[in-house]
């Protein structure tokens, strides 16, 4: 190993170490703590069909990198991949990637991912229409790595920007991450921390959030000849404990007619960390995807029925030189959220041109 990649290595160390230092926070619910939360969104199909976490899952599609930037591999050089949310409501979300090699500066992937909440009235004290306003979140990310043997290091540098009617709150944040590859079986290892950051500008008239902190474990195989490909995933590894329990949720009442408050198990506080997510091998143009989230079913069930909350089913098609990924993931029992991804290697089709 020469010195300059194990100086990236030291780097890529000392930042996972910092990314587990830093995450000591005092209470056990996630959301409403965090600023730029969107950052832990699935961006893409396939993470969201998946489970939407996944840190180990490695092959052509360049979205991936939004998970893990060690995931960045040859299959996607050159590729151009565009994703389209349509989630509940009026909120849509889209993302662009692009992946290159260099030999100086190893593989590079840029994103530049951008979520619309929609249009909002403004009303003034009194009631009165002020016009209509609007909301979004973006993104724009570079992601290195760089090969070793069998392990593979990656980093992302992020900018991330909340705009609320003109009042806009900025942050940096970065991703580190690392993968081992078995160098003749189909199975990786992925580890990182991601979104470690800082918010440059508050909202006016707030005082600065934490930055959405995850750090994640997972591993991806699959069985010989099987055709199905298994995807364990812990995430929020930093706290244990993520349960939240509503105080406005009534609990049963008890024979003495006392209400019997529901309680944490240590069950449910472990089962919250886990994302299962399964790809089965229906040929090379033909992938069928399926996800399960924990946290997301019991965070957004509804108190007599969970319908189809945290699943998520999803399918991969190749066709002619274009990749097409859609996922239908649901979110809550009311409804759910659909994932367009749609791939083309850039190279190929100018080299095609230049040919003619």
């Amino acid at each position: 190993m020469n010195k300059l990649l194990r100086r990236r290595l030291l780097v890529c160390v000392s930042a996972l170490a910092l990314g587990f230092g830093v995450a000591r926070p005092a209470a056990a619910q996630l959301g409403g703590q965090q600023a730029f939360s969107f950052l832990n969104l699935p961006p893409s199909a396939k993470l969201a069909g998946l489970g939407a976490t996944n840190v180990s899952s490695r092959d052509a599609d360049g979205t991936m990198l939004y998970a893990n930037p060690a995931l960045l591999n040859a299959e996607m050089d050159g590729r151009l991949t565009l994703g389209f949310v349509d989630f509940l409501a009026d909120i849509k979300q889209s993302t662009a990637t692009y992946v290159f090699n260099t030999q100086k500066a190893g593989r590079i992937g840029v994103g530049l991912t951008y979520l619309s909440y929609g249009k909002f009235e403004q009303l003034d004290p009194a009631g009165n229409s002020l016009g209509e306003f609007s909301v979004n979140d973006y993104a724009l990310s570079v992601s290195d790595a760089y090969t070793s043997g069998n392990f593979i290091l990656g980093a992302t540098a992020k900018l991330a920007v909340s705009g609320i009617a003109g009042n806009h709150s900025v942050a940096t944040l970065a991703d580190v991450g690392a993968l081992f590859k078995h160098p003749s079986q189909d199975f990786n290892v992925g580890l990182t921390v991601r979104n470690v950051g800082y918010q440059l500008k508050p909202f006016a008239g707030a005082d600065r959030e934490p930055m959405p902190l995850d750090v994640a474990i997972g591993t991806s195989f699959k069985p010989e000849h099987m055709p199905l490909r298994i995807s364990i995933t812990a995430h929020h590894l930093q706290q244990f404990d993520i349960v939240y329990l509503d105080p406005t949720v009534r609990g049963q009442l008890g024979e003495d007619g006392e209400e019997i408050k529901p309680k944490k198990s240590f069950g449910d506080k472990l089962a919250r960390h886990f994302v299962v997510g399964g790809e089965f091998i229906l040929g090379k143009s033909l992938n069928v995807r399926l996800g399960y989230n924990h946290m997301m079913r019991r965070e957004l069930r509804l108190e007599n029925t969970s319908g189809g909350a945290g699943l998520s089913f999803g399918l991969m098609l190749r066709l002619s030189e274009f990749q097409l990924d859609y996922t239908r993931a649901y979110y809550h029992p009311a409804g759910a959220a659909n994932y367009f991804t749609v791939a083309r290697n850039l190279d190929s089709l100018f080299k095609k041109k230049g040919g003619n």
